[in-house]
């Protein structure tokens, strides 16, 4: 075997010599390319294995082209010897211990050394003991001659600096080298090595001999950083170590597979063992997509199972993914979990395709500081939920679409719709509006009868409710006992049923308020198919105002007790060629806007978002005279994580701001329907690591600035993180620098509503909201702009609650202890009267304008739920109208942290 070393070592380094004298475009191909490389992956199998041996001895010269042959190397079935297996296992131990103090060691320099001689920091004895553990790793190779610079400088070092003289001018010569060994560690692929092994270690008198060495490996990699890579090799060293045994049960304990267990249990035998016989099917998906390989199998492991107990299960499977949140997935069950949503292709099934969407939901889901929490599993259920022949799974996919924020990922659902469309040779548009499922709904209810109890689910709002009825059609509070008894599993299905209905609600709110600004256009009898009598949609689209135009004829008008109705009330005659679109306010006068107002609260009539009361903005003079920008809603302090989620809710798209040397675009919205882009400049507010940011170095807040548009394929702008100003970067070839438009020439209604989505990003998330920043934040920095925004002029958002308070007072119980002024509702309770800002809602006491702190909780929001409101979802509305129902009864009040306000 020495004379195959020897050559091996020729090999290798007329390999070097090539890879040294060759330039960097030519490093970045394939090793094969090279004469010496091929040469190496055309020799015999032996003189292979030699290679990788002299490879892992000479692992500080080990580049980026070495590892790319190496890995070529190991994906052929090579005939290792006993000998080999343990030499090669006893070589990597030692590179996995030189990586890990290695890492250590460069973790700790670059902390800031204490010079001072008395002092004993941790650090410091952690530096010295890894330096004498470096020390005799390198020792321990063949040739440590070769690192006799090294070892001389360490042993300087431990010699005549004892740990409590560090600085970092001691170490900063020796990390250079360090750093070199440290990238040539990295790029060792260790687990492909190990994987090669995998085969000749299942004989036990083998592994049992490499057992220490095996688990020696495992506690290094054990010290990674956390990745998807370390999970892998864990589980494969833990494969390796068990004897490389196929368990019964695939499914490894996290948070998602424990109450799966029981389930397991409950089952009868043969059931149990035709659905395990699946699951470790599933456990050996590879791969983006499933292959051929793997697919011949599944046939009959399905065949095992009836159709309705597969289906059954994988909803039961993917469901508790999203019932039981959690910490990432198990890697192994991430597998599994994709490989049963391979199972799902084609499954025409409603209630499978809504499991589906909802597992990819919850996969996509990002954890704080970690990432997706499956987005493995996440890919795998949009793939197959593009293989459904029924319309269902574009419903699910457009849900999918409007959950998921993160733009990587959007990218692939938008793909995946592109896909469905043009599979049924659909617009997209007419995609998303006939693939709505109805739930079986009729007249606003679906009922499901339970022995002798019917349950009747109601569509309410945005909400959805269930009523029970007993034998005699009594309504009930809830089942019955023995309902609950008899008719667990049917009952989890009506809970799954609502949650359904109820996320598909929300899903077409947001699409139907998005019309608004795309313009679109129906015939009457689309219309009538698609909105007015679709049993889900059709429960939204009643309680929206619509125009109907025909010729020189337009007709507003909203349909009510089965008629449409004008906003005077009288009833309308339609012409059957009419073309409809959503109604818009600011293509109405004033007048008209108010009338539908008033005819919409008379009725009480809630709409699914602002329609009617919806704010239009139009140019200011001052934007008239900066011409091309907008500084209406600029030097604000917003909250950025807040700020971050209402953007991308809205479509907007924006990059949380890190305090690092980075440049970052500004949020950005695009309108390919008017081939426009708006911008909403921000960037990082404050300097102070850990105080204006949190443990990852991510801003808490931000400082706004101008609002802009430019044409849609114009250079984008970025500025650098901690502020400097935004600048337009030209790409050669693909883009020119483009001035940003005059705002004079933006179509009013995206004007408009790019101005309230920036109004709303500001009312929401603006600190001045914050009741608990009556300091001013950090060292009170922020204390005029906190008292200016929260007691300060009214936004056009405050300014429609002002409007419709002014209606609603008098039908409050507490009407007579309120009044209205330039911007407060005013409460006059029996100990003090308090002013509640319309646009923060926070409050000041008469008679000296001290300040009260109410931190809004859900048993104050819940106090206002009864009080009849025409829109959903303005928030600070809700708790504005929750305080003052508070402060009209001051002496009522039981928590301490706001009678002792009122009492200083």
């Amino acid at each position: 075997m020495s004379e195959m070393i020897r050559q091996a070592q020729t090999l290798y380094k007329t390999f070097q010599d090539v890879i040294q004298d060759t330039s960097i475009k030519i490093k970045r191909t394939e090793p094969e390319t090279f004469a010496a490389g091929q040469a190496i992956l055309e020799v015999e199998p032996v003189l292979k294995i030699a290679f990788v041996q002299v490879v892992l001895q000479e692992w500080d010269t080990f580049t980026y082209v070495t590892a790319k042959l190496l890995s070529q190397l190991l994906r052929r079935t090579l005939p290792y010897t006993d000998e080999d297996v343990r030499t090669l296992l006893k070589s990597m131990v030692r590179i996995e211990q030189c990586h890990n103090t290695l890492r250590i060691l460069t973790d700790a320099s670059r902390t800031p050394i204490s010079q001072h001689e008395h002092e004993d920091p941790t650090h410091l004895v952690e530096i010295h003991r890894t330096l004498e553990q470096l020390r005799s790793h390198l020792l321990a190779w063949h040739e440590p001659a070769r690192y006799h610079d090294l070892l001389e400088e360490i042993e300087n070092i431990l010699r005549h600096n004892g740990p409590w003289y560090y600085t970092y001018a001691h170490l900063s010569e020796l990390m250079r080298e360090l750093l070199g060994l440290y990238r040539s560690c990295q790029l060792m692929p260790i687990q492909p090595l190990v994987r090669s092994l995998a085969r000749p270690l299942r004989e036990t008198h083998l592994l049992a001999e490499c057992r220490p060495d095996l688990e020696l490996l495992r506690e290094y990699v054990s010290g990674w950083l956390p990745s998807a890579d370390q999970r892998k090799f864990l589980m494969l060293l833990d494969t390796i170590l068990n004897g490389q045994k196929v368990p019964m049960n695939p499914m490894q304990a996290d948070d998602w597979s424990k109450p799966l267990f029981p389930v397991l249990e409950e089952m009868d035998e043969h059931l149990r063992s035709a659905w395990l016989a699946l699951l470790r099917r599933c456990s050996t998906a590879a791969g983006t997509t499933p292959n051929q390989k793997w697919s011949t199998a599944l046939p009959g492991l399905l065949a095992a199972l009836r159709p309705e107990q597969f289906q059954a299960l994988a909803i039961q499977w993917f469901r508790a993914l999203t019932q039981n949140k959690g910490n990432r997935l198990h890697e192994s069950n991430a597998v599994l979990l994709k490989g049963l949503a391979w199972c799902c292709t084609g499954q025409a099934h409603t209630s499978l395709a809504a499991a589906l969407a909802d597992a990819a939901i919850e996969g996509y889901r990002k954890l704080p500081g970690l990432g997706p929490r499956a987005a493995m599993v996440a890919g795998a259920c949009l793939y197959t939920l593009q293989t459904i022949p029924t319309l269902d799974s574009a419903a699910q996919i457009e849900r999918l679409r409007l959950n998921v924020k993160q733009p990587t990922y959007l990218k692939d659902i938008e793909q995946a719709l592109d896909n469905v469309a043009h599979r049924t040779g659909m617009s997209r548009e007419d995609l998303e509006e006939l693939t709505v499922p109805t739930f079986a709904i009729q007249a606003g209810q679906v009922r499901h009868t339970f022995g002798s109890e019917v349950a009747e689910i109601k569509l309410e709002g945005l909400k959805v409710h269930v009523q029970w009825y007993d034998a005699a059609g009594k309504a009930r509070k809830s089942a019955s006992a023995e309902v609950k008894r008899l008719y667990k599993i049917e009952l989890k299905e009506l809970k799954h049923l609502c949650n359904d209905i109820e996320h598909m609600l929300l899903a077409q709110r947001d699409r139907l308020e998005r019309l608004l600004l795309s313009e679109r256009q129906w015939s009457l009898s689309e219309w009538r198919g698609r909105y007015l009598e679709h049993p889900l949609v059709g429960h939204l689209a009643t309680h929206l105002l619509w125009r109907f135009t025909c010729e020189d004829q337009i007709i507003d008008a909203i349909y009510y007790e089965k008629q449409f109705i004008n906003a005077e009330g009288q009833p309308q005659q339609l012409p059957h060629n009419a073309q409809v679109s959503l109604w818009h306010p600011i293509a109405s006068s004033a007048t008209e806007i108010q009338t539908w107002r008033l005819w919409l609260e008379a009725h009480q009539i809630t709409q699914p978002f602002k329609q009617a009361h919806r704010e239009i903005y139009i140019l200011t003079a001052a934007e008239r005279t900066t011409n091309s920008y907008s500084n209406r809603f600029a030097a604000h302090l917003l909250k950025q994580h807040q700020f971050h989620a209402l953007a991308i809710a809205r479509g907007w798209h924006n990059q949380l701001r890190l305090m690092v040397d980075d440049s970052y675009e500004p949020a950005t919205l695009t309108l390919p329907r008017w081939n426009l882009r708006a911008e909403y400049w921000i960037e990082g507010a404050g300097e102070e690591y850990a105080v204006d940011t949190n443990e990852a170095g991510t801003y808490l807040r931000v400082a706004t600035d101008q609002v802009r548009f430019y044409p849609l394929h114009a250079a984008t702008n970025r500025a650098h993180a901690t502020g400097g100003g935004y600048g337009a970067s030209v790409h050669p070839g693909r883009t020119t620098l483009i001035e940003p438009l005059p705002l004079a020439e933006i179509p009013p209604l995206v004007f408009s509503e790019v101005m309230r989505d920036v109004d709303l990003f500001v009312g929401v998330a603006s600190v001045g909201n914050d009741p608990t920043w009556q300091d001013g934040g950090p060292e009170g920095r922020y204390l005029d702009y906190w008292h200016n925004y929260s007691f300060g002029e009214l936004s056009a958002t405050a300014n429609t609650r002002k409007q419709l308070l002014q209606r609603l007072l008098p039908q409050l119980a507490i009407t007579n202890r309120c009044t209205l002024d330039d911007r407060f509702l005013i409460v006059r309770g029996d100990l003090r009267s308090y002013k509640i800002h319309l646009g923060s809602g926070n409050i000041l006491m008469e008679p000296n304008d001290q300040y009260l702190c109410i931190v809004p909780d859900r048993s104050m929001r819940a106090s206002s739920e009864s009080i009849f409101l025409p829109f959903e979802d303005d928030t600070i509305f809700s708790l504005i109208l929750s305080k003052a129902f508070l402060l009209a009864e001051d002496t009522q009040i039981t928590d301490p942290t706001i009678t002792h306000q009122i009492h200083l």
